[in-house]
């Protein structure tokens, strides 16, 4: 037997097929592509010898070895070899016996096993049993037939005629669409009838299969057929209503239909659906209709139940804010807060903030830094010259040309519940016959009732309560009592010198540098050019003179370095003039020498603080009283308040008692066309009328603030950050400040507090004895009858607390 088995095996090339199997007694022709395949086929060709063609198992595998083949093959004989474009060949193949693979005796260039024959021996006689399982082969392989439209009638006549179970099984499994895997199990089967029971298993689970297909291949067509019967019924229903005029019918569907995709809260889904059914009422074209159709419109573009995720890292948002703007810093510490609390407390609402500061300081683009710092959508309202209070809460829907309010309107073009909504010069709200705006606010600026706010034109509770509102005023004078009341205000005082040398530097001096086409090399402007800049060119509290001064300098060193021809230019403070002409503004000094009826007062304006002179003279007359400089109301007060005091003071000050009555007195503030008013300037009127009157020069290093009382007493004041920052640009070095603005000396630049000492006042007298110098009379140019000698003024309570805060 072993003898027998010995002379079966032949040595034959082999070719590994992928995704095929082939059957012997079968012609087969495909596609070869693999080169060790092409050698296989052109040696067997040249030899005149048979080829080994068996499966691969893995279809990836592109240079099989022994384990990635299977046992069972086919030897077969090359009938024809066609070569095709692209060095791909097509042969034709039949296959002869069955084969086993006993090893492979090459892998290179192509394959070459041993094999061993399979041969296959007929049936000589046919039982009752083989031929019913033959008849059911039939029956089901014409079955197979009728579901596979790609099988030709021709096939079955090719295993009707054979009573072969092994021929019928191979040939079927031949041409059957069936797993790569199941065709080699049916290839490696020797017995014929059991290849044929396996076969019928298999034929049976395809058919199965295909009518699995089938079934959903007919109910995909008739769903086709039913949404082209619907699309062709909604069509004719299309025309016909165009026909009557009725189209509200179809637009109802499609707003029902958004409605409850949307998940609108219940009460909204309600009147929505409401207003649906009434749509559909009306006939098209009608003006009710257009409203409608506008309503809804309105109420689905709302971000109904959408949120954007907010950033609650404190850190990364403070890196963000400090990229984006130089100082500030109480702004920050209050959204940083904001952040930080949001991580302990999530169901935190939304602030209300009200940043109140002169034009140019970074109000608006402090609240986008936030708003990018807290990953919120923003959107910006302007409140200035609005006097509807429609604009706030919207029109109703009924009338013509109806929208809803700002509110509504920034919140949708927002896209989200939880925006930062900017609301821009708050404090310049009117009001007239229309309403007043203001009053419309409060309700959106209550945290306690902004969860159900209902516009006018919506008539739908909409909840504000996550949104961030910031508000923006330059004075808080304007703004009601009962608004101003729902806000937590910050105020953003004017820039110092050297907080405006930092933005120039980091923001606005790099932002004009590249908006006009520079870089750092070919311009260049060092500290003291910057300086130069701030100080004789602008005359501001924000920086926005300065960024267009910087603006104008890039202009100018842009045409300079193109029509020239150089490649680089550094301005300096020596050269600052060649670019921008002579300074506009000049510093406010100081007189180098006391003088007699002249103090340095201090004043806040909306452009930071300035150096305010107060003048007084006195003259022989009758009494009269005269103040000139364009003074308000307050500080002509102010005056007579002083006058009255002095009055009371004459034995301590050593006046005549009827000075009042031969003397006439002289009021007058420089820079007459520009209007001066306020509280602050009292006690420099007191000092300048009582060195008037004594004759004793007041001393020129010191400037002083302060609101008086009839009995003397100096109370607080506002703007001392700013007033300070004057003194300093002065020449200054002592000022005098109301006892009780010693908390506010905290807010003070630091470079300030450096350089100026400060002195605290409660009562006139410590003003009158720091700043009055009597050694200083002779040769001052007054009459003998005026200068008197000031004895040392009883301080009745707390005397000058002197602060230095360099110490």
């Amino acid at each position: 037997m072993q003898h027998k088995e010995t002379e079966l095996n032949v040595t034959m090339p082999a070719l590994a097929l992928r995704g095929l199997t082939i059957f012997p007694n079968m012609p087969l022709h495909f596609d070869v592509g693999r080169p060790q395949s092409i050698q296989a086929l052109e040696d067997a060709m040249e030899s005149g010898s048979t080829i080994f063609l068996v499966g691969q198992k893995g279809l990836l595998t592109e240079h099989p070895q022994r384990e990635d083949l299977w046992d069972i093959g086919t030897i077969s004989t090359v009938r024809q070899i066609l070569r095709l474009p692209g060095d791909n060949v097509r042969v034709m193949v039949e296959g002869t016996t069955r084969g086993q693979l006993v090893h492979l005796t090459q892998t290179q260039p192509f394959l070459r096993a041993v094999v061993q024959e399979l041969p296959e021996t007929a049936a000589k006689t046919v039982t009752p049993h083989t031929e019913a399982l033959i008849r059911n082969t039939y029956e089901k392989f014409e079955r197979y037939a009728e579901l596979n439209p790609k099988l030709t009638p021709d096939i079955l006549l090719g295993i009707l005629t054979s009573t072969d179970p092994g021929y019928i099984a191979d040939y079927i499994a031949q041409n059957l669409t069936m797993r790569n895997e199941d065709k080699q199990r049916i290839l490696a089967e020797l017995r014929p009838v059991q290849r044929l029971r396996h076969l019928n298993r298999m034929l049976g689970r395809e058919i199965a299969v295909m009518l699995l297909e089938q079934e959903m291949a007919d109910k995909a067509r008739n769903r086709m057929n039913e949404n082209q019967r619907d699309y062709y019924l909604r069509e004719q229903m299309k025309v016909i209503r165009s026909e009557l005029g009725e189209e509200g019918e179809e637009d109802a569907d499609d707003y029902r239909q958004k409605i409850l995709c949307a998940k609108l809260p219940c009460e909204v889904e309600e009147k929505l659906l409401k207003e649906v059914e009434r749509l559909k009422k009306q006939p098209f074209g009608s003006s009710e209709a257009a409203v409608m159709r506008n309503y809804l419109d309105v109420c689905l573009e709302l971000p109904w139940g959408k949120y954007t995720k907010e950033r609650r890292d404190v850190a990364a948002a403070e890196k963000i804010l400090n990229a984006d703007h130089y100082g500030m810093e109480r702004v920050k510490e209050r959204i940083l807060e904001f952040l930080a609390v949001k991580q302990l407390a999530p169901e935190l609402k939304g602030q209300i903030i009200c940043l109140v500061g002169p034009p140019g300081v970074g109000k608006t683009s402090i609240a986008a830094s936030v708003a990018r710092a807290t990953n919120r959508k923003m959107a910006r309202i302007s409140l200035g010259g609005i006097h509807d209070e429609a604009e706030i809460r919207g029109h109703r829907k009924t009338y013509v040309g109806a929208m809803p309010g700002r509110i509504i309107n920034a919140v949708r073009q927002a896209g989200s519940q939880n925006p930062l909504l900017l609301l821009d010069e708050i404090d310049k709200l009117g009001s007239d016959h229309r309403g007043d705006p203001s009053s419309a606010l409060l309700e959106v600026l209550d945290s306690a009732q902004n969860h159900a706010f209902r516009d006018h034109f919506l008539e739908l509770p909409f909840d504000l309560s996550n949104v961030l509102f910031i508000l923006t005023a330059n004075t808080l004078d304007t703004i009601p009592r009962p608004l101003l009341d729902r806000m937590e205000v910050i105020e953003l005082s004017s820039y110092t010198d050297e907080e405006k040398v930092e933005i120039a530097k980091r923001h606005l001096f790099p932002k004009q540098r590249a908006r006009h086409g520079l870089n750092g090399r070919q311009i260049k402007l060092d500290d003291a050019a910057l300086r130069a800049l701030i100080t004789g060119y602008t005359k501001e509290a924000g920086v926005r003179l300065l960024e267009r001064k910087l603006a104008a300098l890039c202009r100018k060193a842009a045409k300079y370095l193109v029509t020239a021809g150089k490649k680089q230019i550094a301005v300096t403070a020596a050269n600052l003039p060649d670019w921008l002409g002579a300074p506009r503004y000049l510093p406010d000094l100081a007189e180098k020498e006391n003088e007699v009826g002249l103090v340095n007062g201090l004043a806040w304006t909306s452009v930071g603080g300035e150096l305010l002179q107060a003048e007084a003279n006195v003259v022989p007359g009758s009494g009269k009283v005269l103040y000139t400089g364009n003074l308000g109301d307050i500080m002509k007060e102010s005056c007579q308040a002083a006058l009255s005091y002095l009055r009371s003071r004459t034995e301590q000050l050593n006046l005549p008692e009827d000075f009042y009555k031969t003397k006439d007195i002289h009021v007058h503030f420089p820079e007459g066309a520009v209007p001066k008013d306020g509280p602050s300037a009292g006690v420099a009127i007191t000092t300048a009328i009582a060195s008037a009157l004594t004759g004793i020069p007041v001393r020129q290093n010191i400037a002083m603030t302060g609101e008086i009382t009839l009995r003397g007493r100096v109370l607080p004041i506002g703007g001392l950050r700013e007033k300070t920052m004057a003194a300093l640009r002065s020449g200054i070095h002592t000022v005098i400040i109301p006892a009780e603005n010693q908390k506010d000396l905290e807010e003070i630049d630091p470079l300030v507090r450096e350089r100026l000492h400060f002195v605290t006042v409660s009562y006139v007298d410590e003003v009158l004895e720091l700043a009055l110098c009597p050694n200083d009379c002779e040769g001052r140019g007054k009459p003998e009858e005026n200068t008197v000698e000031i004895p040392h003024l009883p301080i009745t309570e707390t005397g000058g607390n002197h602060l230095n805060l360099t110490q």
